[in-house]
């Protein structure tokens, strides 16, 4: 089960006017940060630009060249030590809907290996020691030392099991 927060809207649709929703100085910001991380080679250097846009960034994280954090919540994002994440992927910490906003935190643990082109949905978590396979989407929690591959991603082996 996801965790999300649900805010209902009438008239358009929230993405159509998100600049009443999230400060424009704040999303200008994150666009600029994550932008330059997209791009920079060096993960020693990602991880405290990241954390100027509120993210907690563990010790020793790598995120690969493309990868794409949240620009409108980053805040809502948890990175524990010594985890990776490939090449592409997208963590997501809202959706807009037609009449809906829903936001939910990402949790991501330590010693995780998210692979490329993974995407993870708001308001799920991902366990310590977990690897979540290429192209993947993360739309529910996957367990501590779990393996899990797939649309929607299910856990395919546990640790200590085949």
């Amino acid at each position: 089960m996801r965790r999300l927060d649900v805010r209902r809207f009438e008239g358009p649709n929230p993405m159509f006017r998100w600049y009443n929703i999230i400060p424009f100085w704040k999303v200008a910001r994150n666009f600029l940060v994550i932008w330059v991380c997209r791009y920079l080679p060096f993960p020693s250097w990602k991880s405290p630009l990241y954390r100027l846009t509120g993210m907690k960034v563990g010790r020793h994280v790598s995120v690969a060249i493309l990868a794409t954090m949240d620009l409108f919540f980053p805040e809502l994002i948890t990175i524990g030590d010594n985890s990776v994440i490939g090449y592409n992927a997208t963590i997501l910490t809202h959706e807009f809907l037609a009449n809906e906003l829903r936001t939910g935190e990402v949790k991501i643990g330590s010693g995780v290996m998210i692979g490329a082109n993974a995407t993870i949905l708001a308001g799920t978590g991902v366990g310590d020691r977990a690897i979540v396979g290429a192209m993947a989407l993360v739309a529910r929690d996957i367990p501590d030392g779990a393996f899990a591959v797939g649309v929607p991603a299910r856990v395919f082996r546990r640790e200590g099991r085949s």
